[in-house]
């Protein structure tokens, strides 16, 4: 009897954050080597379609860094990252939309389907506009050129509504179309900013492998929970938030200016740790959070 009571008492505690959140958008990005544990993805997208039937309204967008890198060593490709972004040149690209379309969209999709959740795929090619990423290194003044790799310079957010208003779940993939009519590959961590930005949705969320934002990368015991815009530069600076971690950072940054209320950054690997970052008090991740 004790253990049903302790399920009630845990959806007690939830009831505020559902009524809370309901009708919100939600922004989700699904990325890092949790992506390669069907187990975990299985359980995050448990989770999403758990909100989604508690009335919030969850938006993916997926990266695919570990089956890319798979992808380019199958065509001889070597991986090459610059500042945390994959480097893409005219053979990579290839290999990156083939993955990303033919094999972990599809198979996000299909674990959603199964589970009863109504939900689609949506290339990013028809919705994100972007110009080429270029830029100087800050040390040595080197140009850098990531190749096909894109900025979002605009959302078109109108497939995006059509989903929502038919109850369905997008999927979106991180590609996008430059000037030159060219696909691009976009990091899913921008991309999934780019959309929270322009939808002004609700939340952001970064389900990655790593517990949040460490001060220590080396231990697991200084997660950051709160983290105010303010507080930022001086951790970017002091190389506290550096590789991975900057895209995430700077894009939930953008968003938060933009009208997002709250980002998250949290372990996908941690069992149920979306419902427990959202519905709980305590939380289990980074909030970045306006001053």
């Amino acid at each position: 009897m004790q253990n049903l009571i302790n399920k009630a008492e845990i959806l007690i505690e939830a009831l505020p954050y559902i009524q809370k959140f309901r009708g919100s958008i939600v922004v989700i990005k699904l990325g890092g080597s949790a992506m390669e544990d069907k187990n975990v993805v299985s359980r995050l997208l448990t989770d999403i379609t758990f909100m989604e039937c508690m009335g919030m309204i969850p938006i993916i967008v997926h990266g695919g860094g570990k089956a890319i890198s798979r992808g380019m060593r199958e065509e001889g490709i070597e991986s090459k990252f610059v500042h945390g972004l994959r480097v893409t040149c005219e053979k990579s690209i290839e290999v990156v939309e083939r993955v990303m379309k033919g094999e972990v969209n599809p198979s996000i999709t299909k674990v959603l389907k199964d589970m009863g959740a109504t939900v689609s795929a949506l290339n990013g090619e028809d919705i994100f506009r972007v110009t080429r990423k270029v830029g100087n290194d800050k040390d040595t003044g080197e140009v850098l050129d990531w190749g096909f790799v894109g900025e979002p310079t605009s959302v078109n957010i109108e497939p995006i509504k059509v989903m929502l208003n038919n109850k369905i779940i997008p999927v979106i993939t991180p590609l996008g179309l430059g000037a030159d009519d060219k696909v691009h590959n976009i990091n899913a961590d921008i991309a999934a900013g780019a959309v929270a930005k322009a939808l002004k949705a609700r939340k952001l969320v970064y389900l990655t492998d790593v517990p949040g934002l460490l001060r220590d990368p080396a231990d697991p015991e200084s997660l950051i929970a709160t983290l105010r815009l303010s507080e930022i530069e001086y951790l970017v600076d002091t190389q506290v938030i550096s590789g991975g971690m900057l895209p995430k950072v700077s894009s939930g940054v953008e968003a938060l200016k933009a009208g997002v209320k709250k980002v998250h950054m949290i372990d996908g690997r941690m069992q149920h740790s979306l419902l427990l970052e959202i519905f709980t008090d305590s939380g289990v991740g980074t909030e970045l959070v306006p001053d």
